[in-house]
């Protein structure tokens, strides 16, 4: 197996030294589960880094997204829903988006008590050009797979998420 020692953290460094003190078979499972907490914490710390410069944050790049294809916008009940949150998430978060001019809350054309929020014009330009640059950043990451390889790296990472609680609860059902 290749050297993953700079991509790994001290903490797991430290642990995979005592399970192969301990003699423990599972050692080389343990290393490529600290091996995708390492490329999942990198590549989460990298998105970060691109969209601070803009005032951004991952859950409000999001949100960006939910409402760019939606002209009418959406009520923070249904941002809430489609972005996997609460509503007091939603809250604070259309509360920082609208305090940098990316979103605006306005009363319902239908139902003026509803409160639906669209995006300004800085909000429907930075996501526009935002999901441009961040696709092709995403996909400069796997640039060096051929299409099977990531399309084995996919199946692959299918089946340990199936092995894990939360991807059995998904198949029986139980998680839904």
């Amino acid at each position: 197996m290749p050297d993953m020692s700079p991509m790994l953290e001290p903490k797991h460094h430290a642990l995979l030294n005592e399970a192969d003190r301990r003699g423990l078979a599972a050692t080389d499972g343990i290393r490529l589960c600290f091996q995708v907490l390492a490329l999942a914490g990198a590549i989460d710390r990298d998105c970060a880094a691109r969209l601070a410069p803009r005032q951004l944050s991952e859950a409000k790049f999001v949100l960006l997204f939910l409402l760019h294809g939606e002209a009418q916008g959406l009520s923070p009940h249904e941002l809430a829903e489609r972005a996997g949150v609460t509503r007091a998430t939603v809250t604070g978060l259309v509360d920082g988006l609208q305090r940098d001019g990316f979103v605006l809350r306005e009363a319902g054309q239908e139902d003026r008590r509803k409160v639906v929020v669209t995006l300004t014009g800085k909000g429907r330009t930075a996501a526009a050009k935002l999901f441009k640059e961040h696709t092709a950043w995403i996909g400069s990451l796997f640039a060096g797979l051929s299409g099977a390889d990531q399309r084995q790296l996919g199946e692959l990472l299918t089946r340990v998420w199936r092995a894990t609680d939360a991807g059995r609860a998904s198949t029986t059902g139980a998680g839904r």
